[in-house]
């Protein structure tokens, strides 16, 4: 999407790496949660039931609020490709914050562009 910020050259070394194909589910809705995941390469589709929030593909992260916040998965989130991802635990997650200001700006702009697109799915 244009304006969304792009993690791919930050997260392409990880050595902590998920595969998923098409249909299988990285984490489902309020599943306790551990990890944010960079995607690597693929597609992945994030909703609840029939709702579908926001397709996310190479350069993008998921999971992200959870390390912010450590509450359960706000959203169920599936392969629609074969997919890569660079599994992140909090650890890692709070090193890049604090070494990578870049890094938390990004985080920022994703988390701010995710709640508008949450209240234009919601006024329609």
């Amino acid at each position: 999407m244009d304006g969304e910020p792009n993690f791919l050259s930050l997260f392409s070394r990880e050595r902590n790496v998920v595969t998923l194909k098409p249909g299988e589910t990285l984490f489902k809705k309020d599943d306790a949660a551990h990890y944010m995941y960079a995607v690597l390469s693929g597609n992945l589709r994030i909703g609840d039931g029939n709702i579908i929030y926001e397709e996310v593909s190479a350069g993008g992260i998921v999971g992200e609020m959870a390390l912010v916040d450590h509450a359960p998965r706000s959203a169920t989130v599936t392969a629609t490709t074969d997919c890569t991802l660079a599994e992140i635990d909090e650890k890692r997650f709070l090193f890049l914050v604090q070494q990578t200001p870049m890094f938390a700006l990004n985080l920022l702009r994703l988390l701010s562009h995710r709640l508008r697109q949450m209240n234009t799915l919601l006024k329609a």
